[in-house]
């Protein structure tokens, strides 16, 4: 077979299990085609450490990466909350061209990688210049975030965002939104550019956002909800979007769309954090995906999502970085099991009688979840998945000693560095030695951007 790309795992995390000495054989586009526990390195590139599925990150914003760390600051009325946050990140998305935009998401996703994350779902509405006319190509930002995902070599799913209004529902938009605001047929027009951009790349597909129902009518909604791949919803986020939509429909946001939309397997829910027992009960069991974000919704004070109660209905679930506070797939799985266990002055939340490890069902459950939400082949070590591979050295001080499941463990929930020796995207190696592979000129470009946003 021409153009085959061979790796060798000493050990590899397969669908079946943990397995020895495997082989992981890819075609030319990135696709694997046979995985042969047993095998002899050979000629194949060695992974000598603990190999596991490629993480999807399913929520991100990308031009957020640059005021990470920057929103901390008390404001002088006090009584910060998501909401003064918002406020300085509407200040800052004003500064942006398209130059800066591709340069801080390049950092961004090169950092997603070397941390574990090897495909990034993106929500993106930053879509207009900053009086908020278009570009002289519509879908010039969203194109700008696609070439950062090239260069950087991590998969994405581009998620054009549809943003018209600034509450539920219908009522104008802040000044600060008018970047992002459009009709539907100017989204369309993005949606197709971006599906042509796409064409025949195996590492990039597009879907839809409907950015909340905050932002969008019920009329939108339904125009979008046929749409045959996946739709990303923010939804019940703050308590103040849950009483606003009781107020203006005598529901709350989920219950809403569970009444009115056709929610199953092609839906994404961003955050759900605030849910009753009946909303989680039956999100639970239309196949949709929850989408958390357990660092950023610490950062901003949103609350904690109900995973026991979820899990236990057969709820699907994945995580994403959104804001970028923090960009390692492992501290996002910790922090997704340490606030159940704050909450619920217990410990292992997130287990099952069948697999004792939180590391470990944390890990399955954001993988499939996180697949199921990128619309592509991502997940798993198998033929006719992508390539996606991240290598953890079992030498790193973090999990010397541990073997399979208890090194998941380890990964997860000891310690603040990153074990993360390589990582192969699509079969191509772009992170060796714990470093991504065009580290150097991707941070210069990026230094750049921030010497003239922070100016």
């Amino acid at each position: 077979m021409t153009g085959l790309r061979k790796l060798w795992a000493a050990h590899a995390l397969l669908p079946a299990g943990w397995a020895r000495d495997v082989l992981i054989e890819a075609d030319a586009a990135g696709d694997i085609v046979a995985v042969t526990p047993g095998s002899p390195v050979g000629a194949a590139r060695r992974l000598g450490g603990h190999v596991v599925p490629g993480m999807p990150n399913l929520h991100s914003h990308a031009f957020q990466r640059a005021m990470a760390g920057g929103a901390e600051r008390r404001s002088p009325a006090g009584h910060d909350s998501f909401w003064t946050w918002r406020e300085t990140m509407y200040r800052f998305v004003g500064l942006f061209s398209p130059e800066d935009a591709e340069a801080v998401a390049a950092q961004l996703y090169a950092e997603l990688l070397e941390h574990g994350f090897t495909s990034v779902a993106e929500f993106h509405y930053l879509h207009h210049q900053p009086d908020g006319s278009p570009y002289a190509d519509v879908a010039e930002m969203a194109k700008r975030h696609l070439a950062a995902a090239r260069r950087a070599g991590i998969g994405i799913t581009m998620l054009p965002s549809l943003y018209r209004h600034g509450g539920i529902f219908g009522k104008p938009p802040h000044e600060g939104q008018r970047r992002f605001l459009n009709d539907l047929d100017r989204f369309s027009a993005i949606v197709e550019a971006l599906r042509t951009a796409v064409a025949g790349d195996p590492q990039a597909t597009v879907g839809l956002a409907p950015h909340s129902l905050r932002a969008v009518t019920p009329d939108m909604l339904r125009a979008l909800s046929g749409f045959d791949g996946p739709i990303h919803i923010h939804a019940a986020e703050q308590p103040k979007e849950v009483e606003e939509c009781l107020a203006a429909t005598r529901a709350r946001p989920v219950r809403w769309l569970l009444d009115n939309m056709p929610l199953d397997a092609r839906w994404v829910l961003i955050h759900a954090t605030h849910l009753d027992d009946t909303e989680v009960a039956d999100l639970a069991v239309t196949g949709a995906v929850a989408g958390l974000c357990p660092t950023t919704e610490a950062s901003l004070g949103d609350g904690v999502f109900r995973l026991p109660a979820f899990l236990a209905g057969g709820g699907r679930f994945g995580i994403g970085t959104d804001s970028h506070v923090g960009t390692a797939s492992a501290f996002e799985l910790r922090q997704l099991e340490t606030s159940q266990r704050l909450r619920d002055h217990a410990r292992a939340v997130a287990t099952a009688e069948q697999n004792p490890h939180p590391g470990r069902t944390l890990l399955d459950a954001a993988l499939a979840g996180g697949a199921q939400a990128s619309g592509r082949r991502l997940g798993a070590i198998a033929p006719g998945m992508r390539c996606d591979l991240v290598e953890l050295d079992d030498t790193h001080p973090l999990l010397l000693g541990r073997q399979e499941d208890a090194l998941l463990d380890a990964w997860v929930f000891s310690g603040q560095g990153n074990p993360v020796r390589s990582v192969a995207c699509g079969g191509r190696m772009v992170v060796e030695a714990g470093r991504h592979v065009d580290a150097m000129t991707i941070r210069d470009a990026f230094a750049a951007a921030m010497r003239r946003l922070l100016a």
